[in-house]
């Protein structure tokens, strides 16, 4: 009998084991474990990737032609918008750009826009990461902004030979210098344990108290130069309510993400073109 007892708790006795074993090795052993591990499954994600793309492109070639030709063209009215767009963008960079060269301004930070896949999605309650397919191979650096249509997506945290790893604006490991749109006073974001399914939220805080805001008139939250890398005027959510602080001097309140966050398929990652100087971060 105590023979079966034993043999009962091999296997916790192991566990116990190698997380002693673990424990007590190097920092630096356990980074590059943890590397090679990524570098190893990268290829795998990777495949997989393609093997999707190659499925949606073979289920685009079912279509009727009178589908394609209708997607074709609502897709020649978009571009005519765009490019629209794009002159004026370029237009008021020119201008921006005479401003800064008659009050001898310093240049705005500029950023170009790598546009990656995403591969895998890493989403529980105490984390909250993507991993994207493009890595040194592109020259992605560690802490460049991620962004997409709705406006911040994350920051990047790791950077492997063809893939990065970004963590979500949700994430609870995720802070940054932000404000509220019409309003330069700075405040600070951050994520929250995120439950179940339920829509992704962070939270506010250090919001002044002559802020008011309601469910049906939200108040914008928006980066700001203060938050690093991040661009201004970068939506981050909406704040329906705010509530005293514990301190009783600043109010907080939830965020409101934009749903869209975890099925996100692409991002736009920008990369700085110049070396950022010092700058206040909040970390």
């Amino acid at each position: 009998m105590a023979k079966l007892r034993l043999e009962k708790f091999k296997p916790l006795v192991a566990l116990a084991a190698f997380l002693l074993f673990w424990w007590i090795l190097p920092a630096s052993v356990k980074s590059f474990t943890r590397l090679s591990l990524a570098e190893f499954h990268a290829p795998a994600w990777l495949v997989t990737t393609k093997i999707d793309q190659l499925s949606d492109f073979w289920a685009a070639r079912n279509h009727s032609k009178i589908e394609l030709l209708e997607a074709g063209r609502d897709l020649a009215r978009t571009n005519a918008r765009y490019q629209v767009i794009a002159q004026r963008y370029q237009t008021l960079e020119e201008e921006i750009e005479r401003l800064e060269n008659l009050l001898a301004l310093p240049p705005h930070q500029a950023f170009h826009h790598e546009v990656a896949r995403v591969i895998r999605r890493d989403l529980n309650a105490w984390w909250q990461h993507l991993l994207i397919r493009k890595g040194r191979d592109y020259q992605i650096p560690v802490g460049a902004a991620v962004i997409f249509s709705g406006g911040v997506v994350g920051r990047v945290v790791e950077v492997y030979a063809y893939t990065s790893r970004v963590e979500l604006v949700s994430s609870p490991r995720f802070r940054m210098a932000a404000s509220f749109e019409g309003d330069s006073r700075p405040v600070v974001y951050q994520g929250r344990i995120q439950s179940g399914f339920a829509p992704p939220r962070g939270e506010v805080s250090d919001v002044p108290q002559d802020l008011l805001t309601t469910s049906r008139s939200p108040l914008s939250l928006v980066s700001t130069q203060l938050g690093g890398t991040f661009p201004a005027g970068l939506k981050i959510g909406t704040v329906p309510w705010l509530a005293p602080g514990s301190t009783g001097i600043f109010q907080t309140g939830a965020v409101e993400l934009d749903e869209r966050l975890h099925e996100l398929k692409e991002v736009t990652v920008l990369i700085p073109l110049l070396a950022p100087e010092a700058s206040s971060h909040v970390h």
